[in-house]
């Protein structure tokens, strides 16, 4: 085994115990533990779904109201959950980071596939919900539901750049939370999440909500679960965004890390 390697099975080996850690301690001292990693969406979608049927219906954009809001939630969370924990990571792990020579990027990191994992226990959520639907004659299963597994990587590698410059900046800037909170709610409301593009009549705002790379992302994936056809291009659309935020974010990092543990 070269060198090389044997750094790399180390980052790894870091990178599973971060991640596992993380998952443990959301749930820590819960009576139901990991269930809730089921439940949470499960709940939200009903409160969601009862909440905004009557405004919008029972069918928005072609898919059944309760499959379409529960799919932009769970898909829209792994960004929101990973890059709000992603945070103040670094100067959590303060001690750790100043005592030892653990890479900084592992902590960002780590919360993002934290994030991506609870999106799989999400993802049995929306099943239920979708067999439910099913039986009830409401929605048809279609194969390309399986080609969530082309789009999660972008997924992911978008909230890793996001991740990598937010805790990086926190480290010098700490007001940065604040300002992110308010942007993550106008972030929240400028993607159709429990609304559909066409119910905006507003031309500018519309435009607006185009240029949202969430938006591209989410609407990708309800077309796997509308069973419509996917371009080439909103893949290519998908992954240049992906690799705008992560080739962004971790030049960023880079660029300030020697001055990071003066810092913390």
């Amino acid at each position: 085994m070269t060198l090389t390697q044997k750094n790399f099975r180390q980052k790894f080996f870091l990178l599973s115990l971060l991640v596992r850690r993380n998952i443990k301690n959301q749930y820590y001292r819960s009576v139901i533990g990991i269930i809730w990693t089921v439940l949470n969406p499960l709940l939200n979608m009903l409160v969601m779904a009862f909440v905004f049927s009557a405004i919008f219906g029972t069918t928005t954009d072609g898919l059944d109201y309760p499959i379409y809001i529960l799919s932009g939630n769970i898909l829209f969370n792994i960004v929101r959950s990973s890059t709000t924990s992603a945070l103040p990571c670094l100067v959590q792990q303060r001690e750790m980071l100043l005592k030892t020579r653990v890479p900084m990027k592992l902590f960002p990191a780590a919360n993002v596939f934290s994030s991506v994992i609870t999106f799989m226990f999400s993802m049995v959520a929306l099943l239920i919900v979708m067999a439910t639907r099913a039986i009830g004659g409401f929605y048809v299963f279609h194969w390309q539901i399986v080609l969530v597994l082309a789009l999660l990587p972008a997924l992911t590698i978008f909230s890793l750049g996001i991740s990598f410059f937010l805790s990086a900046i926190y480290v010098f800037f700490r007001d940065i939370k604040h300002i992110y909170s308010v942007f993550l709610t106008l972030w929240t409301y400028l993607t159709p999440l429990f609304y559909s593009l066409t119910s905006i009549r507003n031309a500018t705002a519309a435009k607006i909500v185009r240029l949202n790379p969430m938006y591209h992302l989410i609407t990708l994936f309800r077309s796997m679960l509308t069973g419509s056809a996917q371009s080439p291009a909103s893949y290519l659309i998908s992954y240049l965004y992906a690799a705008v935020a992560f080739i962004g974010g971790i030049f960023f990092f880079r660029a300030i890390q020697d001055h990071i543990a003066a810092k913390l």
